[in-house]
């Protein structure tokens, strides 16, 4: 059976598309322009994690509640802390890499004054060794302290090859920090989030040049404009293959 093929003048042109060409086109138009808003709204939220960033970084510190009704509204506030490190669940996270040296994370329990809640804090960066076994040698203050830092809530989203750690067999490197699978194999508890050590603070800190996971806001945008532009690339090309010169051809 013969579909007759569509077509529209235009002045002395005709527009000519074919029913394969608009398919084509009325798939990838919107997945082109719905790809590009998603890669401009990931743009836009690091946008304003980034100015809560900034304002928390003037604002005074904040007292951390032991109770959360929105854990993620405290994401990247500046809250202060007492208590006293314990280092029995220390762990240090891997391939943390500081001006081209690699080396650790040293993440170290802080047991709350008052309290039998404990908070994971991230003292900042070592150098590893030479030999990747060899652990660096970790001091670690063993007076009451007074923290301040950036809340961090770690990602959810991780996939990993690592085995849990035995308390028997207690595995310091950790690649990832999985809240939830150090909350569940430890014997204290855990309140969920890590606080990343302050830059000017003397509570036993390392090396601490902080840097925010949205920093790739400029690569959002940039994807996003490339959405965009594939989006009208493919109106062009669909135009381009339809119109004809109408050569006074009747319709």
């Amino acid at each position: 059976m013969h579909i007759r093929q569509m077509q529209f003048r235009l002045g002395n042109y005709l527009l000519r598309p074919s029913w394969q060409g608009l398919l084509i086109l009325m798939i990838c138009l919107p997945l082109f322009i719905k790809l590009g808003l998603w890669q401009y709204h990931k743009a836009q939220l690091g946008t304003e994690i980034q100015s809560s960033y900034n304002r928390s970084l003037k604002q005074d510190a904040l007292s951390l509640p032991r109770n959360f009704n929105n854990l993620d509204a405290w994401k990247y506030k500046k809250v202060k802390i007492k208590g006293h490190y314990e280092t029995e669940y220390q762990i240090l996270l891997d391939n943390q890499v500081e001006n081209n040296v690699a080396g650790f994370h040293v993440i170290t329990p802080l047991k709350l004054d008052g309290s039998n809640d404990y908070v994971l804090v991230n003292r900042g960066w070592v150098a590893g060794s030479a030999t990747h076994t060899d652990l660096p040698r970790i001091s670690t203050p063993n007076q009451a302290l007074e923290v301040t830092g950036l809340v961090w809530l770690p990602s959810s989203k991780i996939f990993t090859l690592e085995s849990e750690p035995q308390k028997s067999t207690w595995n310091v490197i950790w690649q990832h920090m999985d809240m939830e699978r150090y909350q569940k194999i430890v014997p204290i508890h855990i309140l969920p989030l890590v606080i990343k050590l302050d830059a000017k603070s003397n509570a036993g800190g390392f090396v601490r040049n902080w840097q925010l996971p949205t920093s790739k806001i400029t690569t959002n945008i940039g994807y996003a404009y490339q959405w965009f532009g594939f989006a009208l690339a493919s109106v062009l090309i669909f135009l381009f293959t339809s119109i004809k010169k109408a050569n006074n051809t009747k319709i």
